[in-house]
């Protein structure tokens, strides 16, 4: 399985994420245990799937 690490302003935010929905100009997150978080105002600019990255930048 994959799991991303949430990356903005350069610093890891939020880890072992399996979900992510982008609604609008915000980016919805759950991670492994099912704990979610909502980055407001962002979208998602890279995907690194070897690296297991999701890097998101402000609006």
């Amino acid at each position: 399985m994959c799991e991303f690490n949430i990356i903005l302003d350069g610093k890891v935010q939020f880890k072992d994420v399996i979900y992510t929905k982008v609604d609008g100009d915000n980016v919805t997150v759950k991670n492994i245990m099912g704990e979610g978080k909502e980055f407001k105002g962002c979208k998602i600019i890279e995907v690194d799937v070897p690296n297991t990255r999701l890097v998101l930048v402000p609006l």
